[in-house]
């Protein structure tokens, strides 16, 4: 059994953004980008796509790329991941959002890292927030996490607030997750959507509902996730000035 593995959920339907993996920038589709960064971390051979579309394990054939169809109505990536996981045994399993091209490969060695210091403990990734229109976004999710680093909460609202409700400091969740295999079982086993998950919209939610400790790591702030064309239209920007990561 492997010590991890990497999978990389990949959902073409897309309310945003329909066929969203296979979005064309500069020559190579948005999920193709997403591999190629993370081999350039690991072994390609323990790297996967997980998707319920065959349009998308066509396309990783095409490229060599390992793909496992999962079904239709998993409630969520980590759902989906935890699915996955039947399939391919691991102890634990790091988790790329399939919409992340310009993913710095360091940070997935940082990940590594941070699952072998805590083997127990959900890893999950944050930068600081730089701006305050992303401050106020509510497509971007907010990390409070203790001194050491374990969180809090995280929620698509301005957190940490003030009474003034000025934008002073804050942080944003990094779409990188290291899951153990014991407690991706756990979230998968419970069927729907914890209160608080439901409500925010963010599923890391579920593992702090269900008891798990989720650990905070920085990591770079550069990466872009493409959840909206305007999100397309700035990675596709980057690109094409050779800003992505080498």
């Amino acid at each position: 059994m492997q010590d991890f593995v990497i999978v990389i959920p990949a959902r073409y339907e897309s309310t945003r953004l329909p066929g969203k993996p296979l979005l064309d920038i500069h020559g190579k589709s948005l999920l193709r980008r997403t591999y190629e960064q993370c081999i350039k971390a690991v072994d390609d051979r323990i790297v996967y796509v997980a998707t319920d579309d065959k349009r998308i394990i066509k396309h990783c054939e095409k490229y060599d790329i390992q793909a496992v169809l999962t079904s239709s109505n998993c409630l969520t990536g980590t759902d989906r991941v935890a699915e996955f996981a039947i399939k391919v045994p691991a102890k634990t399993y790091i988790n790329v959002q399939g919409d992340e091209p310009l993913m710095n490969p360091k940070d997935i060695l940082n990940t590594i890292k941070a699952i072998k210091e805590h083997p127990y403990d959900i890893i999950n990734g944050y930068a600081s927030i730089d701006s305050e229109e992303d401050y106020r976004s509510s497509s971007i999710p907010k990390v409070v996490s203790r001194p050491d680093g374990r969180l809090l909460y995280m929620s698509r609202s301005p957190i940490p607030g003030n009474k003034k409700h000025d934008f002073i400091k804050s942080w944003r969740q990094i779409c990188v997750y290291g899951f153990p295999a014991e407690a991706l079982k756990q979230f998968a086993a419970l069927k729907h959507k914890t209160p608080l998950e439901n409500e925010e919209d963010i599923e890391i939610l579920r593992f702090l509902e269900l008891g798990y400790e989720v650990r905070m790591i920085e990591l770079s702030a550069n990466s872009v996730a493409v959840d909206t064309p305007a999100d397309l239209l700035k990675v596709q920007d980057i690109i094409s000035k050779k800003e992505c990561y080498d």
